[in-house]
């Protein structure tokens, strides 16, 4: 209670032993602490067999950034940019993209500079990401590394043209990176949708049932990593990714336009999924104006009838 009265309110409840959103609880009263910390624990418990937790400041409203960076065993570090994560659910992210549309080159040296010396002060060696919480008033906290790969890495792929799991083996391997900080070289933006097995008009609850048909997008710029098919089974306990759907374009606005065509194409037919908020979100002017916090869903999506933008199950 004594570090919480320091800190002051809103205060976030974190698992110590994992990520991913689980075991996070906010809390925005003094009465609220105990019944939080409680369910935090319970949460953490049952993820990582860890009941462990820390308490910290929350910051609130909040744009979630972070640098992608990787390093040798020859002491090479180098970042590979920011990525935009701020649309989330439950604290999971659903859309990603890169470089962030609020990060300036000044912001982006900061930010990127802050990564690197962290990963040289640990001797960090690998993919990561440094991950960080950004203020309306431009000042970023540090939230957690991510000490491997992560999801949305195709992304940075696509603005980097560095294909990150290869230069994983080249790192595995002990060789060193394939390229120098001088020679990445940003290009265009990229976005990624993560397509989940959940119902986006039923508070992102899980869904189950069977893959009765799909189809998936193509053409320029568009790239699907997926384990979907036709007649796959998604039963009750499952992670509920089903698939990344990635778009390049030449510019934000471009990008945007490309995965709104990508996902009119993409038809999963049988299980209720994301792509209906996707699709949703693609049109939404603050979304289109890059005027984004974690509390967007809450405050754009949570409290206005959507129905109409969505098929059940999906179609």
């Amino acid at each position: 209670m004594t570090i919480a009265e320091r800190l002051g309110y809103p205060l976030l409840l974190k698992a110590a032993a994992g990520g991913g959103g689980k075991g996070i609880r906010f809390v925005r009263e003094p009465k609220d602490l105990l019944s939080s910390l409680r369910t935090a624990r319970s949460e953490a418990r049952s993820a990582f067999g860890d009941g462990r937790v820390y308490i910290e400041k929350a910051v609130s409203p909040a744009r979630h950034i972070e640098v992608q960076f990787i390093a040798d065993t020859h002491g090479h570090v180098v970042h590979l940019g920011e990525r935009e994560c701020s649309i989330q659910r439950r604290h999971q992210k659903l859309i990603e993209e890169a470089p962030s549309p609020v990060v300036d080159e000044e912001l982006r040296a900061k930010m990127t500079s802050a990564a690197v010396n962290l990963v040289r002060a640990i001797n960090y060696v690998n993919a990561g990401t440094a991950e960080f919480l950004l203020d309306p008033d431009r000042n970023f906290y540090f939230l957690e590394v991510n000490a491997r790969i992560q999801v949305e890495h195709p992304v940075t792929e696509w603005y980097t043209s560095i294909d990150l799991v290869q230069e994983q083996f080249r790192v595995a391997a002990g060789l060193p990176l394939s390229f120098t900080q001088e020679q990445v070289m940003f290009r265009g933006a990229a976005i990624e949708c993560r397509i989940s097995a959940e119902d986006p008009e039923n508070c992102f609850l899980p869904a189950t049932g069977t893959v009765q048909a799909l189809q998936e997008p193509s053409g320029p710029g568009v790239r699907v990593d997926s384990g979907l098919y036709a007649g796959l089974q998604i039963p009750l306990f499952y992670d509920p990714l089903l698939s990344k759907l990635i778009v390049w374009g030449n510019d934000r606005l471009q990008a945007i336009a490309r995965m709104r065509r990508a996902l009119a194409e993409y038809q999963v037919v049988g299980v209720h999924t994301t792509l209906p908020f996707a699709r949703w979100l693609m049109n939404q002017p603050r979304y289109i104006a890059g005027d984004m916090s974690t509390d967007f869903i809450a405050e754009e999506r949570d409290t206005r009838n959507v129905t109409a933008q969505s098929t059940a199950p999906d179609a």
